[in-house]
């Protein structure tokens, strides 16, 4: 079917031309979603015509609302408040949407076309001396999300994960094992790989501030001796050691970045997660030295008396910008240049969206101005997705003082917590404990994506794990409890045919059908904004009316068999709506809960 608010842009057109001999361009004619305080569907702004009518806004919107009427019988009245159109669309249109578009496996969506878009989104980008936590959670969650809106938009999209496994944060943890591990691996210790690897990047930081002390007590001031503490100093030498492919500490490094691995991949499974391609800092790094030894021999970047390389970015506003440091090593500036490039050659694409922290918005612009300096014309498709940082009622986290919140100690608060307000809310007691863990599961996967996701991603937040698994509000688990409701009635009326019939639909009924006819714009928007709390915040409006109109009106005990048939298909169109933008979200929603 034509939407129906592209009709009603073209017979406002008609009927401008009609009632006052002008043809209008179509960006002139303005259409709105009527208030709900007022009756209607739709709504046209007069105050823009009044050039053509020569009439008040009252004389205008009555003329154009009784064309409107005569030219199209989806139009079934009008009425005008001040200088509002608002427009009542005809019974036979709602339910031909029902019938139609509504009840389409995917509603919503948009067929990829063969000249479709292609956008790469980089998103988790994990280092590898300790475990994923709360704020790699939020990364995940977007970019995973945002991945799949953009591909029900009819976009082609490349999944992307760039693992930071190299630098001196990486031989600090290596470190830390050589001085303290005495041979453990995570097998011994019981422990997953990312989290023992990280607990020796902790006590790396611990042994620096012991020694800055020491140091401080013996009469060096501290600036001094936060630059030569002996094992500051050792982890420099290793990373250099590491640039120069030192058999031992490669070997080591190995070793170590495998147990993180084996651990990661254990946690983007829990989450949901995954990835087309994976890059690896240590694998592009060289290929940015190269990239940015071109840029030097050329012209475009100089080198200091220290031997160090750098940009000049003051014509761009900006200061000056190392690349490589005076000992040749590289920074993070560097391989992104060559992961940047690498990833175009391979996979050229229409847009790269890097999802990562606002505090590296300037890393990013940064990032770009260098690319286009060293003449790449694609730099001009990259685009950072800026989001906030997310933080729990107790405050910030900090890796290095161990007071992080780890994602797998997270995800297992979660489901304890779904485990305890269900069962305090009685509402599993009649199930297999095998189902039951698996509806704690999703509840409490559920409520965390969606407690995260609902949050507009430019926005700090704070995480309340508690706060997140209540079944009422603007929660996830209050949206799987609708979808598990809406399952229940369809399968007691799985025998009933569910059609649209021939008696009009109540207004509850025609509010449910507008709302998802909402569903596709909601999508376009949520992709062209990079925006899931849009997508999330629907559901809850949705959630909401469906609950609000289940609580109102029988479905299977309706006064009629045909408003039976008609009520289970509404039901079944809103349970798949719900189901499919759930799964936008990353979320699982369950049959029974």
């Amino acid at each position: 079917m034509q939407r129906i608010d592209q009709h009603i842009r073209e017979i406002t057109l008609k009927a401008v031309e009609a009632l006052w001999g002008t043809i209008l361009p179509e960006e002139q004619v303005q259409i709105q979603k009527t208030r709900r305080d007022f009756s209607g569907d739709f709504t046209v702004v007069v105050f823009p015509l009044l050039r053509y009518s020569k009439q008040s806004p009252e004389e205008t919107g009555k003329a154009l609302g009784r064309q409107m009427v005569e030219q199209s019988d989806l139009i079934d009245g009008y009425n005008v408040i001040k200088g509002f159109l608002n427009l009542i669309v005809a019974q036979r249109y709602w339910k031909g949407l029902l019938e139609e578009d509504l009840r389409t496996p995917r509603y919503g969506s948009s067929p990829v076309k063969e000249d479709a878009e292609r956008v790469m989104i980089e998103f988790s980008s994990p280092n590898t001396n300790k475990p994923l936590h709360l704020g790699h959670i939020r990364n995940n969650l977007l970019g995973h999300s945002v991945a799949r809106i953009l591909e029900a938009s009819g976009k082609v999209v490349r999944k992307v994960n760039l693992v930071n496994d190299r630098g001196i944060h990486i031989c600090k943890s290596m470190l830390a094992w050589q001085l303290e591990g005495k041979g453990r691996d995570p097998a011994s210790a019981g422990m997953k790989g990312d989290h023992m690897v990280g607990d020796y990047y902790v006590r790396f930081d611990q042994i620096y501030k012991e020694q800055i002390e020491s140091l401080v007590q013996n009469g060096v001031s501290r600036k001094d001796a936060e630059q030569e503490a002996p094992v500051l100093l050792q982890a420099r030498e290793m990373l250099r050691k590491w640039e120069a492919d030192d058999p031992e500490v490669r070997q080591l490094w190995e070793t170590m970045n495998s147990w993180v691995y084996e651990g990661f991949e254990d946690t983007y499974r829990r989450l949901g997660i995954s990835f087309d391609r994976t890059y690896y800092e240590s694998q592009t790094y060289s290929l940015g030295k190269e990239i940015v030894l071109k840029g030097l021999k050329d012209g475009v970047l100089y080198r200091k008396a220290d031997g160090s390389v750098w940009a000049d970015l003051e014509d761009e506003g900006l200061d000056h910008k190392l690349l490589l440091r005076s000992d040749g090593t590289s920074v993070y500036m560097t391989q992104d240049v060559g992961t940047a490039h690498q990833r175009y050659t391979e996979w050229p694409f229409d847009s790269h969206i890097y999802v990562v922290g606002n505090e590296q918005n300037y890393h990013f612009q940064v990032l770009s101005i260098i690319l286009k300096k060293l003449g790449f014309a694609w730099a001009e498709k990259l685009y950072h997705l800026s989001y906030g940082m997310v933080e729990l009622p107790e405050g910030k986290m900090k890796s290095r003082e161990g007071t992080v919140v780890d994602a797998d100690d997270l995800m297992d608060e979660m489901e304890t917590t779904a485990r305890q307000m269900s069962e305090e809310l009685g509402k599993l007691s009649s199930y297999r404990e095998d189902e039951r863990e698996q509806i704690y599961r999703k509840v409490g996967m559920g409520a965390l994506k969606y407690f995260i996701l609902k949050v507009d991603p430019k926005k700090n937040m704070t995480f309340d794990p508690r706060e997140s698994v209540d079944f009422n509000g603007n929660t996830g688990p209050f949206i799987q409890y609708t979808y598990a409701r809406i399952q229940s009635v369809l399968r007691k009326g799985h025998r009933i045919q569910r059609a649209v019939g021939s008696l009009d639909l109540i207004e509850k009924e025609i509010a449910l059908i507008r709302m998802m006819f909402d569903y596709p714009d909601v999508i376009t928007e949520a992709s062209r904004a990079l925006n899931p709390s849009l997508v999330a915040n629907f559901l809850y409006e949705l959630a909401k009316e469906f609950n609000q109109f289940y609580h109102d009106h029988s479905i299977l005990s309706a006064e009629s068999r045909e408003q039976v048939r008609q009520r289970l298909l509404l039901v079944e169109v809103a349970g798949r709506i719900i189901e499919s933008g759930m799964a936008l979200l990353g979320i699982e929603v369950p049959d029974r809960m």
